[in-house]
Parts: C-alpha cells; sequence; structure tokens
C-alpha cells in the first residue's frame, strides 16, 4: 500500500497487487463499457501491454501520448504503458492541434494512444503517429491470451512483477508528465516521479481513511494532475473502486453513475458541483460520504446548497501541478470529525507535506496569522520542468516549492488563501 512519504513507490507493482485482490469483484466502472473485476481488468492489460510492446513501442521510446477521457480504455492504456516501463503522457483534449504539438515536441512523444471514437469528435492535426486502441482488438494471439491469463490468475503478484521487471522502476523516475494550461504561453511539462505520486496517494488514504467498500468517482479528466493522481491511481493502487465518466459537466450522467455504483467519494470543482446540484436529483447523489473540491474557491452559499438538497455538505482542498497535486485539505466531519475541518480555509497540509508562509519583500518566514508567499515542501514537490531547468530554479529553492499564492497559515495550522500572484491550476 502506498506511504504518505512515498517510500512504497512501486505503483505497477501494488496495481497487480490490488488487481488479484478483487480478483471476482468490481474493480473498475465507466458509463461506456461497464463494468471489470480486478481479473478483467488485469487480464486485458497484460494483453495490451504485450500488444504495445510489439506494434507500437520502440525500444527506446520513454514517454507515450494518450489522448482519452476518463474510461476503462484510458485507465487499461495507461496501466499497460506503465508495465511497460514507460511513461505515460495523458495529453489536453481541449487545446489547439498548436499547443498540443507543442507538448508532443517538448516530451519526444512518437506515438499518441487515443480511439477513432474520441479523435472523431476532435480537431486535432497531431505530430506524431495515432495510434488506435481499435486497431489492436483483432491483433492478440493465442499466445498472448494463455501469458496474460497465466500473469492474471496463476502468478502471485510478486512474481508477476519480477517477471514484467518493475523491480527496476526507481523512486526518482518519472511517472507522468503533467503539462500545464499553458495560461501564460506554452505549457510546462511538470515531472512527477514514482514517489511523488505514491506519496499523494498514500496521504489520501491516510487523511480519508478509505476502505474496501469505497467507491470514488472519477470525473477528472487524467491530463490534470488531480484526476491523474487522485481518481486514477488512487484506484489502481488501492484495494477500492473506481467509477468513471468521460464528460465531467454531463450532470445526469454523473448521478446515474454515482446512484449505480453507489459512490461514496467525488472529487470536482465548484463550477461541476454547480451543475450537479442544478440537474441531479436527490437520490442520485445519496451514497456519497466525501465531497472534494478544488482548482477554485469553494463558496459557503453553494457548500449550504449542496447541502441542503444533497445532505452531504463539500469540503475544499487545494494543491497545485507541480505538487502531485494535492497539499492540503479538510476532511468531511464523516471521516474525521469537526476539529479537521475549517471552512474559509483550505484544510491542513497532509501527512508528510510542510507549508510555510514567507514576506513578499524579503523571503523572511512570517508569523501565525501573517498573510505572505505559500511555500510547500514534501514527498510530493515535483522533480522538475520538462527541459526547463531555468523555469524550475525560479520555483523550486531548497526542496521548497513557491506557490504563487498569498496565503496565511492560523494558529491551528490551515490554510487560508488571501490571494493569488499566480494562478496555480485550472481546468
Amino acid at each position: 500500500m502506498p506511504k504518505s512519504d512515498g517510500s512504497d513507490y512501486n505503483l505497477p507493482a501494488q496495481f497487480l497487487r490490488v488487481c488479484k485482490q478483487r480478483m471476482r469483484s468490481v474493480k473498475v466502472t465507466d458509463s461506456m463499457s461497464g463494468e471489470m473485476t480486478g481479473a478483467d481488468l488485469l487480464l486485458r492489460t497484460l494483453v495490451l501491454r504485450r500488444l504495445f510492446l510489439r506494434h507500437v513501442l520502440k525500444p527506446d521510446e520513454r514517454f507515450v501520448g494518450v489522448l482519452l477521457p476518463p474510461s476503462n480504455g484510458a485507465i487499461m492504456a495507461n496501466m499497460a504503458l506503465s508495465l511497460s516501463r514507460r511513461t505515460a503522457v495523458n495529453l489536453n483534449y481541449t487545446v489547439t492541434s498548436e499547443v498540443m504539438n507543442a507538448c508532443i515536441k517538448q516530451a519526444g512523444i512518437a506515438h499518441v494512444i487515443t480511439s477513432r471514437r474520441v479523435m472523431s469528435k476532435l480537431n486535432l492535426e497531431l505530430d506524431a503517429e495515432v495510434v488506435y486502441l481499435e486497431d489492436l482488438k483483432d491483433k492478440p494471439t493465442t499466445g498472448d491470451k494463455i501469458a496474460a491469463a497465466v500473469g492474471a490468475y496463476v502468478l502471485p503478484s510478486g512474481v508477476l512483477a519480477a517477471t514484467l521487471g518493475l523491480g527496476k522502476i526507481h523512486a526518482d523516475d518519472v511517472a507522468t508528465v503533467i503539462f500545464t494550461s499553458g495560461s501564460t504561453g506554452t505549457p510546462k511539462g511538470v515531472m512527477l516521479t514514482y514517489a511523488n505520486v505514491s506519496s499523494n496517494v498514500g496521504a489520501i488514504n491516510e487523511v480519508i481513511r478509505l476502505t474496501e467498500d469505497d467507491v470514488l468517482v472519477g470525473v477528472l479528466p487524467f491530463f490534470h494532475s488531480f484526476g491523474y493522481t487522485v481518481t486514477m491511481w488512487s484506484v489502481m493502487s488501492l484495494n477500492i473502486r473506481g467509477a468513471y465518466h468521460f464528460d465531467p459537466l454531463s450532470a445526469r450522467a454523473v448521478g446515474q453513475l454515482i446512484e449505480k455504483t453507489k459512490g461514496t467519494m467525488l472529487l470536482a470543482t465548484p463550477t461541476f458541483l454547480r451543475s450537479y446540484l442544478r440537474r441531479c436529483k436527490p437520490e442520485d447523489l445519496k451514497s456519497l460520504d466525501v465531497v472534494v473540491a478544488g482548482a477554485e474557491k469553494l463558496p459557503v452559499e453553494l457548500c449550504d446548497a449542496f447541502e441542503e438538497k444533497f445532505g452531504i455538505r463539500p469540503v475544499e482542498g487545494y494543491g497545485a501541478t507541480e505538487l502531485s497535486p494535492l497539499v492540503s485539505v479538510n476532511l468531511p466531519a464523516s471521516r474525521a470529525g469537526d476539529e479537521h475541518r475549517r471552512e474559509g480555509t483550505v484544510g491542513r497540509p497532509v501527512p508528510n507535506v510542510r507549508a510555510k508562509i514567507v514576506s513578499l519583500e524579503t523571503g523572511e518566514v512570517l508569523p501565525t496569522g501573517e498573510p505572505g508567499m505559500l511555500k510547500i515542501t514534501g514527498p510530493n514537490v515535483m522533480k522538475g520542468y520538462l527541459g526547463r531547468e531555468d523555469l524550475t530554479s525560479k520555483v523550486l529553492h531548497e526542496g521548497w516549492y513557491e506557490t504563487g499564492d498569498v496565503a496565511l497559515l492560523d494558529a491551528d495550522g490551515f490554510i487560508k488563501i488571501t490571494g493569488r500572484q499566480s494562478r496555480f491550476s485550472k481546468i
């Protein structure tokens, strides 16, 4: 199980373990293709890994693009690449061809994994070879199926991990590159390591106290760090279930998915929550036990209205792509009691993450209650910006990341954002 200090960093090996834990029970569901047990997911991912290695990937190919919305297909593509010891780069399908190709060029991406259904809805011309998942359906040989079945049903997870060479993965290896929104020019490629992502998953598990009965509802795109770390890797490396929908603003479909799968945990933005408030019925969301909002300020009036209609009060968290992304979160009373929540703040830092406030003029550490620049350190701090040591050195100083946000720390350690020098995240 991932730990909040990032020490148990081998996420692909964790994926094998949790699939085998849920061999006969549902592991993932999406609103297009339905349910898969742990055995189904592992078997199909092992087959896809073999197809990628034989038909797509070159021996020295490191970064591979993935252009898919949150879905079982996107999960399998990401997991198959991780089991191939490649770095999956989930590309932002809301940007222009020009911006996407700038990202492809930065990462030296030769192949982009996608589907014909997705590409038919996007007006994109890509400077890379496009690989359609549909075209691989007829490629598996009898040998592929037998090898995958042995891996999924016969070999213990530790033996399977060894046969796949997962022991060669190191804590500081780049697990993914997440490109920032590009609102300030060309997107920057944030390199997140296995230890970065694992520490965040471990921290989430520790503070939310997840159990095998939890169903995490994934509507955030995997090209966003919250979607990549929390809604994908938390499900893939912990013994919980995932339920995915490709469009976070399809409120009725999201509501139906939550009702059908008895979703217990939803991560969204206030914008998405407003949509669900308008268009979902109270019974759609009655199974939810945890609703966390981030990426924008969460207004009290939205919390009031959401609680009145659905019987659950959203809590606010804070993060940044460069921080894997989670820094702090208010904890819902159902999981931690009222003393771990303070409205108007973004919560306390998660385990092993530390915050300090420094003067905007002098850089000196400020006392409790005084606003200044928010800096963060911990195992969640990125490796750096891809190919941009100049930009990395501007925001990283002796292990502390300068967020660009003005904040204060209160006497109980809660962070309150009071202003922003630069936007920390955008969906």
